[in-house]
């Protein structure tokens, strides 16, 4: 299985506290994703309301996808606790720090991304 990892994030950004939230994906960006392609190392993560979203993530169209593919830099929602999504959010608006991906993998069957205050 695939491991994509974000190699800037670590030069660019002193990294805090780290996080490991779910991804929400269509169909074909899993199985473009566990055949490697795509790339996360210019991506960063956005609050929109009180939700958190991974943008700038390239995920290729699925080769077989057809019709029903998937944008490949469309905004993709970050599953975390309530709980996790508040302290978050204070840190970003208080400190002026920001959300980095430092890498997305499988757990099981699921896609996982490691995000880091930064």
């Amino acid at each position: 299985m695939p491991v994509l990892t974000n190699s800037k994030a670590r030069h660019k950004f002193a990294l805090g506290d780290k996080y490991e939230a779910g991804v929400e994906l269509s169909g074909t960006e899993v199985k473009s994703i566990r055949a490697g392609n795509a790339q996360i190392s210019e991506s960063y993560a956005r609050f929109v309301k009180d939700e958190l979203f991974l943008c700038n993530a390239y995920i290729a169209e699925y080769e077989y996808g057809g019709e029903d593919n998937h944008p490949p830099q469309r905004p993709r929602k970050l599953l975390l606790k309530r709980r996790e999504l508040t302290r978050l959010k204070a840190e970003v608006e208080a400190a002026g720090k920001t959300v980095v991906p430092l890498k997305l993998y499988f757990k099981n069957a699921l896609i996982k991304c490691e995000l880091a205050l930064g």
